[in-house]
């Protein structure tokens, strides 16, 4: 085994056959961890942009944060009832790109999947930002190299992906489940403190006053409006991640939809818990946070002070386990590491969405097909790339590119429940069946609240953003249309240029002009020969460029010792240069019938070492580049292997010398087989 192999089976293991994919579907216990880890994951960071952005207008701010805190559950709630539906009446796994394509058409359709493939990118880079942010509270020494310490951590996601979804899946469950038990252990712990036993839990900041901006002053009337409206937006990052389950539900096990949908309520149940948790938790215990960016600070007694900055998470476990410290580790550990997987969600949404739109002529094709663990390789590839430039571009600042991050969600929701609506509308018509009818009738009027619901929310979002960094993201998502415009354009083309007509089937080339290359005489070239008039070409002819004299006249010797029956003609070059003649003289032999054809016939060498190749091959490579370019001109690459190479040490061993001189494929490969005297 080569080592680029074996390196390979270390990293994703052994491969698995097409026969085997039935292995790899998950169970609702897996499937949840899988695919809802994001959205689970939000109630980390989602609370912290709610009150950062609150700490903007001062200390009177932050009594608003239980009513947005409860507006996001709501559309939280609608979005789950709304994908419900979706799940069921679309279970191929095209999610919002497919309902949008079916029922709205296909721009519509391209909207809606540059709007995912651009959100799946932020999804990994805000959540592996935010599990950095969160880690330096166990290790400051982070601090300065978040960008860095975050590329590395997607690398790390990326090769566990590479592994298959099943396996993954497995490995990142319970994480999973741990964060689950710790957030809400913590909740509940933390609550029957304060309420029951009536202790006075007070968060690390709790002391402190916050000083907002004069933007936000005095906070009444429209600045109310507008700071709410970004507290909100700010929030609604908890809601990523819900539609990658109706991108996975052929990853589910029988019966999928019924599966599929039933992980969704799992996910909206426990998601807006955690969150209600958290945010009820922040209020009771006074926490308060400040965005140091946006001009909002902490102050003591009417004077400004500085205090190290620790996310809400972390100064309620801080808080709640203060007389239990291993509680406090066990909730930030989890915490730290449900947020580096989180992207997990994007690695098995991207990739899926990816290998449907390649399939559709969107993308190129690479990203169509599975790898040899059955995964989306090539698709996980690209979205790995992606993020790590996004984070070391914006150094795994979650405040800067929580900015871009939401808006692309909330279009595919928008677009995706309107096209929901057309489709039971269309149903309706035809469908007489009055129980069907009532199910029907039910199910769109949810995705109409749906529809509602994120409208409305993609209006707030775009409204209170735009100008603090929504815009980069509606840019990223038009380049991203563009292009998949582009690539579709382009296998069209391509498609129309080389369908086959009635005759192309019947139709032989008039002539076939063989021309081989010679630059010595040796067994590659006498190989070349032997090939080419095997072909039994209308003519057949070798050509040598003359560069120095004595060369040239020493390969015309060994030309005419050698009694190949086959012409060698000179080529002059008088500036001493080897391809350009030779590109000339095969386009002189080009006529004007566009049946005829040249076929050039290049020795090549087959070498074993990657630095071998630096020493062979060269001019060969030029022509056949420059050659491929020419129309009805045909390169034949002639083979021979150098006892280097991985083949020919390979038969070296296994054949004793006798077996060598009997012919057979390996010694045609080597050139052997043509000296042998045929027998009748």
């Amino acid at each position: 085994m080569k080592v680029s192999d074996f390196l390979k089976r270390l990293l994703v293991g052994r491969k698995l056959a097409s026969a085997q994919l039935g292995e790899t579907l998950l169970p609702k216990r897996i499937a949840l961890p899988v695919f809802a880890s994001d959205a689970l994951s939000s109630v980390a960071y989602a609370p912290d942009e709610i009150l950062l952005t609150l700490s903007l207008a001062g200390m009177a701010a932050f009594a608003l944060s239980w009513e947005i805190a409860l507006a996001v559950a709501a559309v939280m709630l609608i979005v789950v009832m709304s994908y419900r539906q979706t799940v069921h009446a679309y279970p191929s796994g095209g999610g919002d790109y497919e309902v949008a394509t079916v029922n709205l058409g296909p721009n519509a359709g391209l909207t809606v999947a540059s709007a995912l493939l651009v959100d799946y990118v932020l999804t990994v880079a805000v959540s592996v930002s935010s599990g950095v942010q969160n880690a330096k509270a166990m290790f400051p020494f982070l601090a300065g190299n978040e960008g860095w310490v975050a590329a590395l951590l997607i690398l790390v996601l990326m090769s566990m992906n590479l592994r298959g979804v099943r396996e993954s899946g497995a490995f990142f469950a319970v994480p999973t489940y741990a964060f689950m038990v710790g957030v809400l252990g913590m909740t509940l712990w933390g609550l029957f403190r304060i309420l029951a036993l009536g202790e006075p839990l007070k968060a690390p900041t709790a002391g402190y006053d916050v000083v907002g901006t004069p933007a936000y002053e005095p906070f009444v009337g429209l600045a109310v409006v507008i700071l709410v409206a970004r507290a909100f937006s700010s929030g609604c990052a908890a809601l990523t991640g819900v539609e990658a389950i109706s991108n996975g539900v052929p990853a589910f096990r029988e019966p999928k939809s019924h599966n599929a949908a039933t992980t969704l309520g799992l996910l909206g149940g426990i998601s807006v818990t955690m969150l209600a948790g958290i945010v009820a938790l922040s209020n009771l215990t006074g926490l308060k946070l400040i965005e140091e960016t946006g001009g909002s600070h902490f102050a003591l007694n009417g004077q400004a002070i500085e205090v190290p900055h620790e996310t809400a998470m972390g100064q309620l476990a801080r808080t709640i386990f203060s007389d239990f410290p291993i509680g406090f580790y066990f909730v930030i550990t989890a915490t730290m590491i449900i947020l580096f997987l989180a992207a997990n969600t994007a690695f098995n949404g991207f990739p899926v969405l990816g290998s449907i739109l390649a399939r559709d002529g969107f993308l190129p094709r690479a990203l169509y097909t599975r790898g040899d663990r059955l995964a989306f390789s090539n698709g996980i590839l690209a979205l790995a790339g992606a993020a790590i430039a996004l984070v070391l571009v914006f150094n795994a600042s979650v405040t800067a590119l929580i900015q871009l991050y939401v808006v692309g969600v909330f279009v595919s929701f928008t677009v995706s429940q309107f096209g929901m609506m057309k489709h039971w509308t269309r149903h309706l018509k035809s469908e007489k069946d009055p129980k069907v009818r009532t199910r029907m009738q039910r199910s769109r009027l949810i995705n109409a609240v749906g529809l509602t619901g994120t409208g409305v929310v993609l209006i707030i979002v775009l409204a209170s953003k735009f100008i603090y960094g929504a815009y980069l993201a509606v840019l990223a998502m038009a380049f991203v249309f563009a292009l998949m415009r582009s690539i579709r354009n382009h296998y069209t083309k391509v498609a129309r240029e080389t369908a086959v007509a009635p005759s192309d089937a019947r139709m032989l080339p008039s002539r076939v002009r063989a021309v081989i290359v010679v630059m010595e005489v040796n067994k590659p070239t006498m190989r070349a020969v032997n090939f080419a008039r095997a072909t039994r070409a209308s003519t057949i002819e070798a050509v040598t460029v003359s560069v120095d004299e004595d060369e040239v006249q020493r390969i015309v010797e060994q030309w005419n010792a050698q009694d190949t029956e086959v012409a060698l003609k000179v080529i002059a070059s008088p500036y001493r240069e080897v391809t350009g003649p030779i590109l000339n003289y095969v386009r002189g032999l080009r006529s004007d019938n566009p049946r005829d054809v040249v076929c050039v016939y290049i020795p090549e060498y087959i070498v074993g070492h990657w630095w071998e190749q630096l020493l062979h091959n060269q001019t060969g490579l030029i022509l056949k580049t420059r050659l491929n370019f020419m129309q009805g001109v045909m390169v034949t690459s002639v083979p021979y292997q150098l006892a280097s190479s991985k083949y020919a040490l390979n038969r070296a061993r296994r054949d004793s010398a006798a077996a060598w001189r009997q012919p057979g494929r390996g010694q045609v490969r080597m050139g052997e087989a043509l000296d042998v005297e045929r027998t009748e």
